[in-house]
């Protein structure tokens, strides 16, 4: 009897360059479970205010809730002076 010829598949160098690019592409096609309410929006966070100078300035809106009032009805220019001293 005759042996019938086996094909044998043998895998070449230019039939290894397309599985060994696929699988280097693996990582970029994001698989990842991340959650997008863990990630607070920044427009919700920050309140935007104005210095004496002109400059703006964003400020955490919950320094501002949490603050503390020193003193109610301070005039500009007092509050200049107490400025001053602080910095």
């Amino acid at each position: 009897m005759k042996d019938k010829p086996t094909k044998g598949t043998k895998i070449s160098r230019r039939g290894m360059l397309p599985l060994l690019g696929g699988s280097l592409l693996i990582p970029f096609l994001g698989f990842s479970n991340t959650v997008n309410d863990d990630v607070p929006s920044n427009e919700e966070d920050y309140e935007t205010l104005l210095k004496p100078d002109g400059t703006v300035v964003k400020v955490k809106s919950k320094v501002i809730k949490e603050s503390k009032v020193v003193s109610k009805n301070v005039s500009n220019t007092s509050m200049l002076k107490w400025l001053k001293k602080k910095f």
